[in-house]
């Protein structure tokens, strides 16, 4: 797929190379964004990669489409929705179960 900008450039990794869930949350500014549309987010940033890893690079649009919410009130509500779409879904590598398990999960 061509990418409006390179996953890892500038833009998509804001200068070293992060992952998943991070880079949609620095999509959103927590002050200024919420309420925030679910339809309007991905409106315009669907078509922005996304790293899930080393090898996996996939579209926000592609991640939204397990996120059932409409709209978010705050960035605590968006993160967490979108964090548990990202998992039941395939797009989150990592395991805390079986890579920390000593740790619990808030």
């Amino acid at each position: 797929m061509d990418w409006p900008h390179d996953p890892d450039g500038e833009q998509g990794s804001e200068g070293m190379r992060k992952y998943g869930q991070a880079i949609i949350a620095k999509k959103v500014n927590e002050g200024e964004d919420f309420p925030l549309s679910t339809a309007e987010f991905v409106d315009e940033h669907g078509e922005e990669p996304v790293r899930l890893n080393h090898e996996r690079v996939v579209s926000v649009a592609e991640v939204f489409e397990n996120v059932d919410r409409e709209e978010f009130a705050d960035f605590p509500a968006f993160h967490t929705a979108v964090g548990d779409a990202m998992r039941e879904h395939g797009f989150w590598d990592y395991d805390s179960e079986t890579e920390n398990p000593d740790r619990q999960r808030a």
